[in-house]
């Protein structure tokens, strides 16, 4: 590259990249570097930037847990099908397939265009075509004692597992490199769909026997980015991947150039570099700076407006608070919040549409419906405003406890992010006479004590694994009671029992999801729960960003994203 080049590049570079410390100058000679190598020096280049106040652990997606994991290894990998902003399964590096034998095996039909991406691991650090076998390897993979992956739920119950990692059998059938099969030991009806999470996403064996536990931080997939560079703690670069097979109306995605993510602990912090349009995107709002920024209705103030946009979409995540129903275990007494009239009495009195103006800014919806949120198939649609102080007095009355005489204090275990709306909810069962206190306790060791059954009255939050209410429906299910499964509650009911598992039966969509409604209802009606609200994702982009995409469960979708006519 050329003096005269090298000083076109300057500006953008150091208005783009620059990051805090000694790391400024290295970001700045590696983008000077992707920018001669494109040969595209008389374009600027197209980098969307956003934070990640809490780092990454990984970029290897057996272990994508959590929502920030996620967004980081969709961009750089596949798998067989994906999702689109509507939650249908769509194809993916499997260009179609077939579902038979009652639902327990899914044959996959591979396109022959897909590569990984370039890599010393390869014979001449060319990255090698995807087929049937590397399917076979991740998904193995991930079921491996060895691996521990957080995602081998997804086939433990599915498969008979120990069979496998013994050699006995052989639940992944490869016809030849582009036909894939799956036999199930059982059907599952929203498999397919639990397919298209990053845990299934395809990754060379080639590069975890070369990396080893560094495959982590080397990563190489096939997505429409490819890694580039990584200072842990600092920032984490990845670039556009030419060979990607996906296409968009006739042209090659990704139209971004790079994706830079910077790991700004602070999100005051982070949230003031996205003002100075310093970072392209910024997700979620926090009290400190959520009212400068919001009208009580959830509108940006008039004196930000012009400034970015402001994009609200539903989000699979209920907030709740749950009663612990079983009495059977550590010698538990029977108290009166067993009794559903109380529990109906207390859901009664919270003023959910006051909660959500007051403190959530309008961001989310009330839960006046089921558990399951109604952006999913089969959940219970009814949507009448719940509160009602008036009932839930008659509901205490008919318990037996008039005005709340009688009742022992009902403590509300919550973590800190939930305290405004504890302290909400303990005024508003003052009114009918519950007296409440409030138990605060850090986030790990409230999920502890929950799991183990030892609160009372506890606050949760449930963020779907997967788009279909059957993973909210869980929850319920007298098998999957805590500490073993996610049934947090306890609660026991032969109907729901019944229901739940001819639901896991049932190919018709039709009748799977009216299934789900009767369990929804089942649910709302004993009240083991407490829906509060229907949480929305809330994300702020610059106006010089478009195409970026999103769905119910807050993915980042940055193939389509572009950036255009940013000064």
């Amino acid at each position: 590259m050329k003096a005269t080049e090298l000083q076109k590049y300057a500006l953008p570079c150091a208005y783009l990249f620059t990051a805090k410390g000694k790391f400024s100058i290295l970001i700045h000679i590696l983008f000077l570097f992707i920018a001669c190598k494109s040969g595209q020096s008389d374009q600027p280049r197209k980098v969307f930037r956003y934070n990640v106040d809490t780092g990454l652990s990984t970029l290897d997606p057996a272990y994508a847990r959590d929502e920030f994991i996620i967004w980081g290894v969709s961009q750089l990998y596949n798998g067989l099908v994906q999702l689109d902003s509507d939650l249908k399964v769509q194809p993916a590096i499997a260009k179609r397939w077939e579902i038979s034998d009652s639902g327990k095996t899914y044959t996959f039909y591979l396109r022959n265009d897909v590569y990984f991406h370039d890599n010393k691991c390869f014979t001449n650090g060319k990255g090698r075509k995807v087929n049937a076998n590397d399917f076979a390897y991740s998904l193995g993979r991930i079921i491996n004692p060895e691996t521990a992956s957080t995602g081998a739920w997804i086939l433990n119950d599915k498969i008979d597992v120990k069979r496998f990692i013994a050699n006995e059998y052989q639940p992944f059938i490869i016809k030849n490199d582009s036909i894939f099969t799956i036999k199930l030991t059982k059907a599952f009806p929203p498999f397919l769909t639990m397919l298209s999470m990053p845990y299934c996403y395809v990754v060379p064996k080639e590069a975890v026997s070369m990396y080893g536990k560094e495959f982590r931080s080397n990563p190489v997939g096939t997505g429409p980015f490819r890694f580039k560079l990584w200072e842990e703690g600092v920032k984490l670069v990845l670039e556009k991947n030419p060979n990607y097979f996906e296409t968009d109306k006739g042209k090659r995605l990704p139209y971004l150039d790079a994706v830079e993510v910077n790991f700004i602990e602070n999100k005051q912090t982070a949230f003031m570099e996205f003002v100075q349009g310093k970072l392209d995107f910024f997700d979620g709002l926090e009290g400190s700076y959520k009212d400068e920024l919001l009208t009580k209705n959830g509108q940006l103030k008039p004196n930000y407006q012009n400034r970015f946009r402001l994009e609200v979409n539903p989000y699979l995540n209920v907030e709740y608070m749950g009663f612990l129903m079983d009495t059977t275990d550590n010698g538990r007494e029977d108290l009166p919040w067993h009794n559903i009239l109380v529990r109906k009495a207390i859901s009664k009195a919270i003023d959910r549409e006051k909660m959500m103006l007051f403190l959530r800014n309008n961001i989310g919806l009330p839960a006046n419906g089921g558990f399951v949120p109604p952006a999913l198939a089969g959940s219970l649609q009814t949507q009448n405003v719940q509160y009602n102080l008036i009932e839930a007095k008659e509901l205490l009355a008919k318990a037996g406890y008039p005005n709340g005489k009688g009742l022992p204090v009902l403590v509300i275990n919550t973590n800190k992010n939930f305290a405004d709306i504890a302290s909400f909810m303990q005024k508003q069962l003052k009114e009918i006479g519950i007296q409440a206190e409030i138990e605060v306790t850090p986030g790990p060791s409230h999920r502890s004590s929950v799991s183990k059954g030892r609160l009372q009255f506890f606050r949760g939050s449930w963020i779907a694994d997967y788009p279909d209410a059957e993973n909210y429906l869980s929850l319920f299910y007298s098998k999957n009671k805590a500490p073993n499964g996610p049934n947090y509650t306890r609660f026991v009911n032969q109907e729901y029992d019944k229901l739940y598992e001819m639901s896991l039966t049932q190919t018709n969509d039709t009748l799977r999801w009216q299934n789900y409604t009767a369990m929804d209802s089942i649910v709302k009606h004993y009240s083991p729960v407490l829906p509060l609200y229907y949480a929305q994702s809330l994300r702020l982009v610059q106006p010089w960003v478009k195409g970026l995409k999103n769905n119910a469960m807050n993915s980042l979708v940055l193939k389509y994203a572009d950036i255009e006519g940013k000064q």
